[in-house]
């Protein structure tokens, strides 16, 4: 694995990672959901709203990165703002 440095706050980002899609698997088998429609105007599940919460997530962090002198603690409450919004109204 020398390809890649892996630092600690590298294997914490995949085993959150890791364990959010293992508890979303948990949770879709023991309570199947119907897809909702929210303000996209298209249906989601939670499994959607993860993948959209995360790919946002991801594009707001590169933002932060190139715009914003401030440290990346601030990206990550924006993220988890972000979150909340995505899975309270998509």
């Amino acid at each position: 694995m020398s390809w890649m440095a892996w630092t600690v706050p590298t294997a914490i980002f995949f085993a959150v990672i890791a364990c959010l899609l293992v508890t979303f698997t948990i949770l879709a088998i023991r309570s199947p959901e119907t897809p909702r429609v929210g303000v996209l105007r298209i249906e989601t599940t939670r499994g959607d709203r993860l993948f959209i919460t995360l790919l946002g997530s991801a594009f707001i962090n590169l933002a932060w990165l190139g715009l914003v002198s401030a440290p990346q603690w601030g990206a990550l409450i924006v993220c988890l703002i972000y979150a909340a919004a995505v899975f309270r109204w998509v």
